[in-house]
């Protein structure tokens, strides 16, 4: 049944434009003499990774905004910094997942080939193969190896669901489901919502129920970032996280406590930022749930286009069923959002 009350379209519309601006305003500081004297090089590396990703599905849902410009002008800096892969391997726990990443996610026309290079690099390795990845590394490792164009030998992604968190967690107690590993899971399945995840109805229905479970946990432990991508995971498997309970107090939520600036400050509740907080506290707590909030709301907001002869595109439903309403409602939103 739908619980869709009046009110939340404009609160996700609210919600993008003040997160992705936020972003926009401030992501330069990732790249500037103050954020490299400021912050620590491995968590900036990896807020850099996240724009990246951040600015990919931003250039599907808004691709004509000034403030994407701004943000895409950031990534490409970055990239274009001869010193930048060296900056991927200093922690040994990340290196090869985050040199991956940022092969998969160079900026469209980029004057380096030192992606390229890190992919050879990572194919002599054997880091394009399954070796001994965990079912969640060997999915996420595929999803970038074929968004970098990379030849792999990864299982496909039916094999890849079967042995993941998802699948199995149908019988688990909520309080022991890893979130980010639940709702990345489901991202890489469906190109962050971009396609279908190839499920079938009987396991959709039962990896929406897992991530219903669990949005209703993280929105009573107050954790707004998880919240944010359990919303999206919702999206990715068809559901409409606008018209589900769990989902619309979930819109309800980080739209109580995005903050006048736009930011959403502070990863939960518990980990919010403190009022006297400096600009470097500030960033640093409020920088990734305002990201993952942002991103949920552009590809939410945006709808989902019909494209009936196309299963890679977005389905409308679990069923892939559409109604005038709902395209209307996703236009108008995404006409608000841009």
């Amino acid at each position: 049944m739908s619980t869709r009350s009046a009110g939340l379209d404009e609160a996700v519309a609210s919600l993008s434009m003040g997160t992705r601006h936020w972003i926009a305003r401030h992501a330069g500081y990732l790249d500037s003499p103050a954020g490299h004297a400021e912050l620590p090089v491995t968590p900036r590396v990896k807020a850099l990774l996240q724009l990246a990703l951040l600015c990919r599905y931003w250039g599907e849902s808004a691709p004509v905004e000034t403030a994407l410009h701004g943000a895409r002008s950031i990534v490409e800096q970055a990239w274009q910094r001869p010193e930048f892969p060296r900056l991927l391997t200093l922690d040994g726990r990340y290196a090869r997942q985050f040199e991956l990443m940022y092969s998969a996610l160079a900026p469209s026309g980029s004057v380096t080939d030192a992606p390229r290079a890190v992919l050879a690099r990572l194919k002599d390795a054997g880091y394009l193969a399954p070796g001994r990845k965990a079912p969640y590394l060997h999915l996420e490792a595929r999803f970038y190896a074929d968004l970098a164009g990379a030849e792999h030998e990864f299982a496909s992604y039916d094999e890849l669901y079967a042995a993941s968190l998802p699948a199995r967690a149908a019988t688990l107690p909520v309080a022991d489901l890893d979130a980010c590993v639940v709702t990345h899971t489901v991202f890489y399945l469906s190109d962050f919502g971009l396609r279908d995840p190839g499920l079938t109805d009987e396991a959709r229905e039962q990896a929406l129920q897992v991530v219903e479970r669990l949005t209703h946990h993280c929105l009573g432990l107050g954790e707004w970032d998880l919240v944010g991508k359990l919303l999206l995971a919702q999206y990715c498997l068809g559901a409409d996280p606008l018209g589900t309970p769990s989902g619309a107090a979930g819109i309800r939520m980080l739209a109580e406590v995005q903050a006048p600036d736009g930011a959403i400050p502070g990863k939960s509740v518990v980990r919010r930022a403190p009022a006297d907080a400096t600009p470097v506290q500030y960033f640093r707590k409020s920088y990734q749930a305002t990201l993952v909030t942002a991103l949920t709301t552009l590809i939410v907001g945006s709808g989902r286009p019909v494209a009936p002869d196309t299963p890679a595109g977005r389905s409308t439903s679990a069923t892939g069923a559409t109604s005038a309403a709902e395209a209307t409602r996703a236009t108008a939103v995404q006409e608000a959002t841009r």
